[in-house]
């Protein structure tokens, strides 16, 4: 893990998701906002940064704005803000890091040409999830 007990509670002065349950939140919300394609890789024992990523498929720009919006509001509600987000939307990839959990929102054409799938999953195992 990357943050012991004591990191997750000093966040907000509240007591933080633990990885997995956090995994599960954003595969919850991922599937309400309509996200194709959900994986959850367990990286933890292959990864010194992150126990998971989370990996998604959205089809419009606006379905990337309410993914990115809607993550960073529920999760920061429930203790746990986004330490940073990488790329844009325009772009294809978005990646949020909510510390132990990772978050690659792609396009269907960047999930195709980055294949994280095969490239962690030689180590890790991949769990799909489909609405």
């Amino acid at each position: 893990m990357c943050y012991s007990p004591i990191d997750r509670v000093r966040r907000n002065g509240a007591r933080a998701l633990e990885p997995e349950p956090l995994a599960h939140r954003v595969i919850d919300l991922l599937s309400e906002l309509q996200a194709e394609d959900i994986a959850l890789l367990d990286i933890g024992k292959a990864s010194s940064f992150a126990d998971y990523f989370v990996l998604a498929t959205a089809h419009s720009p606006l379905q990337f704005s309410a993914i990115v919006e809607r993550l960073g509001h529920e999760l920061k509600a429930a203790g746990v803000p986004p330490r940073h987000e990488e790329g844009r939307r325009e772009s294809g990839w978005v990646l949020i890091d909510f510390g132990d959990v990772i978050v690659h929102v792609f396009s269907p054409e960047k999930r195709e040409y980055y294949r994280l799938e095969e490239l962690w999953g030689r180590t890790t195992p991949v769990v799909r999830f489909t609405g």
